[in-house]
């Protein structure tokens, strides 16, 4: 099995650097491992800075203003991370011993590690949507009642587009509906929308008509839109205090940080729109897993960047298709025992989409004992 790297655990350095040089890999592991490009160096290297925990970073203000003037809200804060912007953002708007209303399968539950609760000492409530969709009569009777025995319901979370239900984009009315739900019942309500720009260029829904129905949104400049660092908190202008206090307290306070919102402010002005282009090169890996026996898209349409595959059980697990798509020269991560994951990104051409699809079917073969 490989270890972390995806190498063999046996191979030595040399040997191991020599695989990786005869093998020239279509890395579809994630959105996350996009490099820079000569020009974002540049604006990276060229950034004015100052330091942002004394008072403020020229650049870090420049990005913070336009990104929260693209989602139509007052302010803005920059981040290490989406895991700090969600972890901030549910802090913000609870208590401890409060709960906070999520879909089962988004970020925020099942990939930041509890840390609601163990930063905050919030809990949790879970309800499964359809398709990774929850929908507001889904929701109605959550809410505790005001008593001794039951802890405070504030918060309702969505995640827009939801990485484990296969990069969907949430349908633009059922938000609206939840959002309105929400407030009508005294809830705030956040969106983790770490991949968001993927939503907007391929619904047509602008930014700041997605976000005006959340309290807070949280965006990853780290993913699709390609910086090599960096996300932002956008909300009202009275939340920014509590924010960076928040922000300060989980380690996120950077100095010269202007250098990493460069990059971001780069992404932001020149690679939005290219976005597009990896929902086109996903369909085309889609397109080779759909004629596949026994292999299972999930969702079967692909809105976005993300491609989730189930295989039969009987066929081989998730595991083993990764490592023998890796000896092909695909990179992909298994999501659980039966699914694969893969996720395009700038750096996939069409023909690398091609070429990574027809190695699918050529692995998937092997494992059916087809010629």
């Amino acid at each position: 099995m490989p270890n972390s790297n995806g190498n063999d655990p046996g191979l030595t350095e040399a040997e191991i650097d020599q695989e990786e040089t005869d093998t020239i890999m279509i890395d579809l592991r994630s959105d996350t491992v996009t490099e820079p490009s000569a020009a974002m160096r540049q604006a990276m290297a060229a950034a004015p800075v100052g330091d942002d925990v004394i008072d403020v970073d020229p650049t870090v203000e420049k990005l913070q203003c336009a990104i929260a003037e693209r989602l139509g809200k007052p302010a803005a804060m920059f981040m290490p991370s989406g895991t700090m912007t969600n972890q901030v953002a549910v802090r913000l708007h609870c208590r401890p011993g409060d709960e906070f209303i999520c879909e089962s399968g988004c970020h925020i539950y099942n990939y930041e590690q509890g840390g609601f609760a163990q930063l905050s000492g919030l809990v949790a409530k879970t309800v499964t949507g359809s398709g990774s969709v929850m929908k507001t009569d889904q929701l109605e009777d959550l809410i505790h009642p005001d008593n001794e025995h039951a802890v405070h319901t504030r918060l309702v979370c969505l995640e827009n587009t939801h990485n484990r239900g296969g990069g969907v984009i949430l349908p633009y009315q059922g938000v609206a509906d939840i959002c309105q739900w929400a407030h009508q019942n005294g809830l705030k309500t956040h969106l983790d929308g770490a991949r968001l720009f993927n939503a907007v260029v391929a619904s047509g829904i602008e930014a700041d008509q997605w976000a005006q129905h959340f309290d807070t949104v949280s965006i990853c400049f780290s993913k699709g839109l390609g910086a090599p660092v960096g996300s932002a908190l956008v909300g009202e202008q009275e939340m920014i205090y509590d924010m960076r206090r928040h922000r300060k307290l989980f380690g996120g306070g950077m100095r010269q940080s202007g250098i990493l919102a460069a990059g971001a402010l780069y992404a932001m002005e020149n690679q939005v729109d290219r976005l597009a282009e990896d929902h086109e090169t996903a369909r085309i890996i889609a397109a080779a897993v759909s004629g596949i026996d026994g292999f299972h898209l999930e969702p079967e349409q692909v809105d976005t960047n993300i491609v989730i595959f189930r295989i039969d059980r009987e066929i081989c697990s998730a595991q083993e298709m990764c490592d023998a798509l890796h000896q092909a020269g695909v990179w992909v991560l298994p999501f659980s025992r039966e699914h694969v994951r893969a996720v395009t990104h700038l750096h996939i051409t069409p023909e690398q989409a091609e070429s990574a699809g027809q190695l699918i079917q050529q692995v998937a073969q092997e494992f059916l004992g087809q010629p």
